[in-house]
């Protein structure tokens, strides 16, 4: 990961970008909400990962770099149990932890097609 790629962010989603980064999440994109009316939240972080297994791991490792660097925590959590597609809610910024069948099928980039979109590279 650049570092010159997530600079730009805030802390909080530098961090998740790091917490899926060390657990080897793929095709990392970070969607900017910010000039879209009625949007959700500032920012989603959108990630895949090969199985049930890696989305897990991916998820405790977001949890635990927030926790640990930022003193955060999600507010709401969906999908942990069945890791087909996992939710964290900070609020401002959502991450979504998908397999990638799941990722494919929700589209959500697509349904956001107006953010800004940012790949990070891996």
């Amino acid at each position: 990961m650049s570092q010159t790629q997530v600079e730009k962010f805030n802390p909080l989603v530098t961090n998740i970008i790091e917490g899926i980064t060390d657990v080897k999440g793929e095709n990392i994109r970070v969607l900017d909400l910010t000039s879209l009316d009625n949007s959700v939240c500032d920012y989603f972080v959108i990630c895949d990962g090969n199985s049930n297994t890696q989305v897990s791991a991916i998820y405790n490792s977001v949890e635990r770099v927030v926790r640990e660097n930022i003193k955060d925590k999600p507010w709401h959590i969906e999908g942990a149990e069945q890791a087909y597609w996992i939710l964290m809610d900070y609020v401002n910024t959502v991450v979504h932890v998908f397999q990638k069948e799941a990722r494919e099928f929700y589209d959500i980039e697509g349904m956001w097609g107006d953010a800004k979109i940012t790949d990070i590279e891996s």
